[in-house]
């Protein structure tokens, strides 16, 4: 199994969400999950993950994880946040971890690769 997977399982707070792994590690939580939640992820990244410098689509936070080792770096779509681990990075500094971030929102955007589909709906 995919280690990312098992990471995103601690840091996503809620059982009932459901959501879409990216091959880069990156997460689109779906608040309002519709039928095929792979399409709905889908089109949120062709939307919103792509990176445009000088835009808000460059814009990025980031956030230390207590539940797992690493980071999670914001974007300017609430719902679509990526992972970056410490084996990733040699520095702690935000702006460097952040830049690593977006750029792995930014390929899985151009590559829709999922590796994962939690499907949160139905379950008791």
């Amino acid at each position: 199994m995919n280690p990312l997977i098992e990471i995103w399982r601690e840091i996503i707070l809620g059982d009932q969400k459901s959501w879409v792994l990216f091959e880069n590690g990156t997460c689109v939580i779906l608040m309002e999950p519709q039928a095929v939640l792979s399409a709905q992820a889908t089109a949120l990244m062709k939307e919103w993950g792509p990176v445009h410098a000088g835009s808000s689509a460059g814009d990025f936070g980031t956030i230390t994880l207590d539940q797992a080792a690493g980071w999670v770096v914001t974007s300017h779509h609430n719902d679509i946040l990526t992972y970056v681990g410490p084996a990733e990075m040699s520095s702690t500094d935000d702006v460097v971890i952040g830049l690593l971030g977006r750029s792995k929102r930014n390929q899985d955007a151009q590559e829709l690769e999922i590796v994962h589909v939690e499907d949160k709906r139905n379950q008791a």
